[in-house]
């Protein structure tokens, strides 16, 4: 078990707004969902895109780099790489899917914190 360490506050966030922060040396992608807050590693597992530079639909944050997908609620990859062809098929060899560290959330009042 972690220490909790604060990361933003609640006013900063509009629902489906994110944003990177980092701790202790950690980038981490920090989001808001309804009324929920996620945290989950902020670079791709597939070739370390910036995913707080992807679109966030939903739950699910998409790579700006090759279109990977996970789910802010859990770090689990939900489409590795977007396209087909040679391409996308070297690529998906070469790196096979996997999850993106996901980090437990805290919010007491205002303050939103993350477990490292």
């Amino acid at each position: 078990m972690g220490k909790y360490i604060k990361a933003g506050n609640t006013g900063e966030f509009k629902d489906g707004s994110k944003k990177k922060v980092t701790i202790e040396g950690q980038e981490i992608l920090l989001a808001r969902v309804g009324n929920n807050y996620y945290a989950i590693g902020n670079r791709c597992a597939h070739m370390g895109g910036d995913l707080s530079m992807g679109m966030l639909e939903g739950t699910i944050i998409t790579c700006p780099r090759h279109g990977s997908q996970f789910d802010v609620r859990d770090g689990k990859n939900i489409r590795w790489m977007r396209g087909v062809g040679l391409f996308a098929a070297v690529g998906k060899t070469l790196k096979s899917p996997r999850p993106v560290p996901k980090y437990n959330v805290k919010v007491e009042g205002d303050t939103i914190s993350i477990e490292v």
